[in-house]
């Protein structure tokens, strides 16, 4: 698999992230019955647009408290999952570009795939690159899969596939994407206890504001009658707990089986031998996730 960009994608190069308050009220416009007749137009077509944002600075002291929030020793080298939150704005921009046909308020995380091919310092200042695939019909309803690279002297040291899902109607004749192998049968070795404000303090580090995360207020609109954790937050945990048993260049997949509604207490277990991983609801083991690391 490979995140560059395609070839008949234009290359969009920007001077610096976008900002960030613009593209959050097109979002919650655009989900208003009326809201995407008063968005202007935007500058092209988003599923053939790769935006590129060179010499991206960590701030260490947003690193810090994300390390906190997901459990993330502080540590020189940045966490596997740390790049898309230094790309999140860049992913923003195209899902909210007014040429973009699926509503981003709303979109669920269904599956990730992250590769590493080498730890990347909190010092250095990497190139990113974000497209989107095309949209394809799900089950469930559309989905779309972002790709995003970090790059240094133009060669990706790591790249992401990131699948959202636009639920409504769907076809189920369609065969669902292949997932990682289920974690359900591994031995359960830690219990977590997620408090109701897990997606608020989530938000706050990485960005992602979506309403479906923040309040149950905010998430009923959605079909959640209480707010859901990030998908990425579950996976960040998820590297953070097996942090000692990862090699310095990996792959990790996970499928998001079932949302976590907040506030919850799930269980976390893996198998060392093969790194297949899971996490699962502490009350009746449904599974919200399975991941392998190769």
């Amino acid at each position: 698999m490979s995140a560059v960009a395609a070839t008949d994608n234009a290359l969009r190069q920007l001077s610096s992230p976008p900002a960030i308050v613009p593209m959050l009220a097109r979002a919650a416009l655009a989900s208003l019955p009326i809201g995407a007749r008063l968005i202007p137009g935007g500058n092209g077509d988003p599923l053939r647009t790769t935006l590129v944002l060179d010499d991206v600075a960590v701030d260490r002291d947003r690193l810090a408290r994300y390390a906190r929030v997901c459990g993330f020793e502080i540590a020189d080298a940045l966490p596997a999952t740390y790049p898309h939150v230094l790309a999140f704005r860049l992913q923003l921009a195209l899902l909210t570009d007014p040429a973009f046909p699926l509503p981003v308020v709303g979109l669920v995380h269904i599956a990730n795939r992250i590769e590493q091919h080498r730890p990347i310092a909190a010092s250095e200042r990497p190139s990113l690159r974000v497209r989107l695939g095309p949209i394809k019909p799900h089950p469930r309803g559309r989905s779309v899969t972002i790709h995003t690279e970090a790059r240094f002297a133009d060669e990706p040291v790591w790249t992401e596939w990131s699948t959202m899902l636009h639920r409504g109607d769907g076809d189920e004749s369609i065969p669902a994407a292949p997932s990682p192998p289920s974690a359900a049968p591994l031995a359960r070795n830690a219990e977590w206890r997620l408090p109701g404000d897990l997606g608020r303090r989530y938000a706050a580090v990485s960005g992602d504001r979506n309403p479906i995360h923040l309040h149950a207020l905010t998430a009923r609109p959605f079909g959640f009658r209480r707010p859901i954790v990030h998908g990425m937050w579950t996976l960040a945990r998820c590297l953070a707990a097996l942090g000692p048993e990862l090699p310095e260049s990996f792959a990790v997949e996970v499928a998001f089986k079932r949302p976590i509604l907040l506030p919850a207490r799930v269980t976390f277990a893996e198998e060392a031998g093969t790194l297949a991983f899971g996490v699962r609801d502490a009350r009746d083991d449904t599974p919200h996730l399975d991941g392998l690391i190769s």
